[in-house]
């Protein structure tokens, strides 16, 4: 559980979120459903999902995660992730998809992370990243508005 405004990152049970809810010291704003599918690119560890809001089957955005398997640092292994990301973001803007592709790379320092790549950072990702999905969305709704 990433919680942003304290900038902390906490291991718990699922049953926290209903505590934490229930002492009203913390309101979900949005419940996703992640699912995808792992492939192994060489070194490159690949995660592509969907997401989807819980109660819901309209699609919210599709999640791809990297991971360079040789390397657990953050900053050694950037460039080489960069580069990658720059290569799969040219490959689908050849291609006529709806929406666009958004490279989220959260600040792991304000969250009090090392350099050494661990669960947590993962979990800073997923919130940067669905964050970002969340405000996509409503700029867009008040666009249409």
């Amino acid at each position: 559980m990433a919680i942003s405004r304290q900038r902390l990152v906490v291991e718990a049970e699922s049953s926290m979120q209903m505590i934490m809810e229930n002492l009203q010291s913390y309101r979900m704003k949005l419940a996703v459903n992640c699912e995808g599918l792992q492939y192994r690119l060489g070194d490159f560890r690949l995660r592509v999902g969907k997401v989807v809001p819980i109660n819901s089957e309209n699609l919210r955005g599709i999640v791809m995660e990297m991971e360079y398997l040789p390397i657990s640092s953050w900053e050694t292994s950037h460039l080489i992730m960069s580069e990658f990301f720059e290569i799969w973001k040219e490959t689908l803007g050849k291609r006529s998809l709806p929406g666009h592709f958004a490279h989220v790379e959260p600040n792991f320092s304000e969250f009090g992370l090392s350099d050494q790549y661990t669960s947590q950072h993962t979990v800073v990702q997923y919130a940067s990243i669905l964050a970002q999905m969340a405000a996509t969305s409503q700029s867009s709704q008040a666009t249409r508005n």
